[in-house]
């Protein structure tokens, strides 16, 4: 199972590394669509690499809407969790340092203006709450429904990473696009006190869509 956590950890890494490096420096200049797109760009190359070794989770919430739905063992869910959580934390921390030596006449975002928050001058805890259970609960399906017997066989990447690039666009201005509590532990811990405050939300939303979408998933896949 060594090599299936390192998967999950490298991959988590790559993801969180593409919402950093976007969100921090390219954000400012070139809007939320490079988000979105290094997002899920990251995601589709990362579970063509590593899906054959862990199935590609890179994130607690997909973890947990395979299990909802009959894809993955229960009692693997709490390693993959936390390599998920170690690789995303890893990748902060890189871009943490990094933040420090850029220089002070760029433009750039902080680490609180790219985590998951709500409320302050943001939308509304039931806003950022609703729009997450609804993005994840529907990538969720995607996950389920493109890696199933009956689908196209070596698509579900594809069909998984440009989900993602909708869902981003959908709610970065809304949440800020978590549909991950790895992410969203990640960047909260280098984004101070507000994004502490928040970072319960961006665990409870995501992975009650996750369940409802891996519940969904299961029904659409049963003979």
């Amino acid at each position: 199972m060594s090599k299936e956590l390192g998967a999950e950890f490298v991959g988590t890494f790559s993801l969180v590394t593409a919402v950093c490096g976007a969100a921090l420096f390219s954000a400012p200049s070139a809007g939320l669509v490079a988000v979105a797109f290094a997002v899920g760009l990251s995601v589709l190359a990362m579970a063509y690499a590593l899906g054959p070794i862990s199935g590609g989770h890179f994130n607690p919430a997909v973890t947990l809407g395979l299990v909802a739905a009959g894809r993955f063992s229960a009692g693997k869910a709490l390693p993959y969790i936390i390599a998920q959580v170690l690789g995303g934390v890893a990748a902060a921390a890189v871009f943490y340092v990094i933040l420090q030596g850029a220089p002070a006449a760029g433009k750039w975002n902080t680490f609180l203006a790219v985590s998951n928050t709500y409320g302050g001058s943001g939308f509304s805890l039931l806003s950022a709450g609703l729009i997450e259970v609804v993005i994840t609960a529907l990538f969720l399906v995607v996950i389920v429904g493109s890696t199933s017997e009956k689908a196209p066989a070596g698509f579900a990447p594809i069909a998984i990473g440009l989900a993602l690039v909708l869902f981003h666009l959908v709610s970065i201005p809304v949440s800020n696009a978590s549909l991950n509590p790895a992410r969203s532990t990640a960047t909260a811990i280098f984004g101070g006190e507000v994004a502490l405050q928040s970072l319960w939300l961006y665990w409870v939303a995501p992975i009650v869509g996750g369940l409802i979408g891996g519940l969904i998933g299961k029904a659409f896949s049963a003979k």
